[in-house]
């Protein structure tokens, strides 16, 4: 297939709209006119790629309408990327437009236009709440596969601790003493299987939480903990 293939459905596509269309008009691959209205460009593509991104914004220095054109595709990779896609294009004001070249047709995925995103503010709060109760910097930017140190888990290595050198212990008073408010929720959902319920009120450390202080030994440090 050839770039050249995607501008017959395009021009139809257009044209069944009302507009005259043209294509190679100075810089753009296709531009389209109706009436007095603002020119529609469309630049093509044969797979979704940061060129095309940086042609359609290239564009819209000059018009307001641009789309994007690229054929429809059956690869995993556009499936799994089409969410992020047209998230990219809203955000960027362009539009969208998928050309079937065997059919000659041309469904339009996204139409350009002004975007204002809605911020999540929940979310934002979990984060900045995140970043705020974090002791220091434990983890390192870019890794996927290693096991994340979270405020959470900082807190229950401080329970952990308080539990392995006072032995159990009710959740206000463990609370207390690790400094931890919330220590009554982390020892219902035992996340980590690091804490056992001994009777009414009482918990215990299992030995998988014995196992984690070891296993943590340099975090804990560095939450001023002590280690053995």
């Amino acid at each position: 297939m050839r770039e050249a293939d995607l501008y017959a459905p395009i021009k139809a596509h257009l044209e069944a709209q009302g507009y005259t269309v043209k294509a190679e008009i100075g810089d753009c691959d296709v531009m389209a006119r109706r009436g007095d209205e603002q020119p529609v460009v469309v630049e093509l593509k044969l797979t979704f790629s940061l060129a095309l991104v940086m042609q359609g914004v290239a564009r819209q220095r000059m018009f307001d309408h641009v789309y994007l054109a690229v054929p429809v595709s059956s690869d995993r990779g556009w499936v799994l990327r089409y969410k992020d896609i047209v998230t990219l294009c809203r955000r960027l004001g362009l539009g969208l437009l998928a050309v079937n070249v065997g059919k000659g047709s041309v469904e339009a995925h996204l139409d350009p236009g002004p975007y204002a995103p809605r911020k999540v503010a929940a979310k934002a709060g979990r984060l900045i709440r995140e970043f705020d109760r974090r002791v220091g910097d434990p983890n390192t930017g870019g890794t996927t596969r290693s096991k994340r140190m979270t405020a959470y888990r900082q807190d229950a290595l401080r329970m952990a601790c308080c539990l392995r050198d006072g032995g159990p212990s009710r959740p206000a008073a463990l609370a207390r003493a690790a400094g931890v408010d919330r220590a009554a929720a982390i020892l219902r959902a035992d996340h980590y299987g690091w804490f056992e319920k001994l009777g009414p009120a009482t918990y215990a450390l299992t030995p998988r939480g014995h196992q984690a202080l070891v296993d943590h030994a340099q975090d804990c440090l560095s939450l001023g903990l002590p280690t053995l």
